[in-house]
């Protein structure tokens, strides 16, 4: 991967598609992963250049934190190629 990469985990599903359709509407990203964890919590995350991806990321969990619990958010500007295995053995 050499993409950012955009995470923001939920503890509502509801609030994960709330945030997943905001971060797509809010910048040019793609969805790399739409994770139900368990215990309610669902992690979305989203790829893209940098700008775009921390757009995406903010705006995401600003409207999923209106109807929602948000968890956590990040984004990883380069991830490391290890990084990119594990989101892949997550999804």
């Amino acid at each position: 991967m050499r993409e950012a990469l955009g995470t923001v985990e939920i503890r509502s599903l509801v609030g994960a598609i709330e945030a997943l359709d905001t971060m797509l509407k809010a910048a040019s990203v793609q969805v790399y992963d739409f994770q139900i964890v368990g215990s309610g919590l669902v992690a979305v995350v989203v790829t893209g250049d940098v700008a775009a991806v921390q757009a995406a990321v903010e705006s995401g969990q600003q409207a999923a934190s209106r109807i929602s619990e948000v968890i956590s958010y990040n984004v990883i500007a380069r991830p490391n190629d290890e990084v990119d295995k594990l989101v892949e053995l997550g999804g």
